[in-house]
């Protein structure tokens, strides 16, 4: 009989090695799932690596060998969810530009849900905290372009054309100011309203001929 040879060794190893990735992979998204319900639900003085870690279901040794700081598990939590969030808002218009008054309502979610209260949470913190200023201030910059590009390619927007890219900016400052509102209290039936006033706003701007935004 043959001995065990060196492929098939290595056949064995890289068997072994996928699942590990695999398990790997899933504690991390475990972490940063519980990191970002952790920081939304009891903001960041209340959510410490081993809270997150206890949520999660794993050590704190396994959170840390992910994460090896507290500022690394928070940023990077906000950052995977809100890249979850841009996945399912392109999810919903597969085909691209759509029906406006849709698409500004789905931008308006994303500004009323667990990621943006766990975010205005690491806002807070970071006003606070030196080290953590500079990552936050970079994530928020970052995510905010991605957002605006989402929304130019949702409502086939021509940011060529004068006024056009500030409308879109205010609609997601609006769709933020909306956010910090619903913090407090449910104002569904409001912002339903202000929705169907930004998409005939909106409409006005896009739709525009030449010089009668101007």
């Amino acid at each position: 009989m043959g001995g065990v040879t060196t492929t098939d060794r290595a056949e064995h190893e890289r068997a072994e090695r996928v699942p590990k990735q695999d398990r790997s992979r899933a504690t991390r998204q475990r972490l940063l799932a519980a990191a970002v319900a952790c920081l939304a639900e009891h903001g960041w003085a209340g959510s410490t690596v081993a809270v997150v870690a206890m949520r999660a279901g794993v050590s704190r040794g396994a959170a840390q060998h992910h994460f090896p700081t507290r500022e690394d598990l928070f940023t990077a939590a906000v950052e995977y969810v809100a890249e979850e969030r841009s996945r399912a808002l392109r999810a919903l218009f597969p085909e691209g530009a759509a029906d406006r008054r849709a698409v500004v309502a789905a931008l308006v979610d994303l500004y009323t849900g667990p990621l943006f209260r766990a975010a205005l949470h690491l806002w807070v913190a970071a006003s606070n905290e030196e080290q953590l200023r500079g990552r936050v201030t970079e994530l928020e910059a970052r995510v905010g372009r991605e957002t605006h590009r989402i929304a130019v390619e949702l409502l086939g927007a021509d940011e060529s054309r004068p006024g056009v890219r500030e409308s879109v900016q205010g609609l997601l400052d609006m769709a933020r100011g909306l956010g910090l509102a619903n913090l407090l209290t449910d104002d569904a039936p409001r912002r339903e309203r202000v929705v169907a006033q930004w998409a005939e706003l909106l409409a006005a701007v896009l739709d525009a001929g030449p010089g009668e935004s101007d």
